[in-house]
């Protein structure tokens, strides 16, 4: 079984998009070397919303990847840079990633909303528009040396 998560935040405002955009490349770093990572890909979406999708041996290998380093570090900055933000979970039998629809799907069918200081229309409920799936880029991880 493959565990995914999928995250999506939008952004609230363009003064906020460098300094995460810094958290976020620190963070691809991080789980490009994170035990159970199995894959992933980022997708820059329309009206500063960006779009993650990571793969992992199981919920223990996301969870100890998500609470060290350089993504814990960003994680309490999100309730004040965002105004919408959601995440979806959930195992499958192979390792492929889906595709973005899929994804999306899921967000809306099974996802959740997380707590954000300046919610927007469209954060709860996930009214948020389709995804613009062009624009994306693949995570692999990095080799055991």
């Amino acid at each position: 079984m493959t565990f995914i998560s999928v995250t999506r935040l939008r952004i609230r405002a363009a003064r906020f998009l460098p300094a995460f955009l810094i958290d976020t490349w620190l963070s691809m770093r991080q789980v490009k070397r994170a035990a159970g990572y199995r894959g992933g890909a980022l997708l820059a979406d329309r009206d500063r919303a960006y779009w993650t999708m990571t793969a992992w041996d199981d919920a223990a290998a996301m969870r100890a990847y998500m609470t060290s380093g350089a993504h814990r570090r960003a994680m309490p900055k999100l309730m004040r840079w965002c105004d919408q933000a959601s995440i979806a979970h959930w195992t499958q039998d192979d390792d492929a990633l889906p595709d973005w629809h899929e994804a999306d799907r899921r967000m809306r069918d099974e996802g959740r909303v997380s707590k954000v200081h300046h919610p927007a229309e469209g954060h709860d409920p996930m009214t948020f528009d389709i995804p613009r799936t062009t624009g994306g880029m693949q995570l692999m991880p990095k080799p055991n040396r």
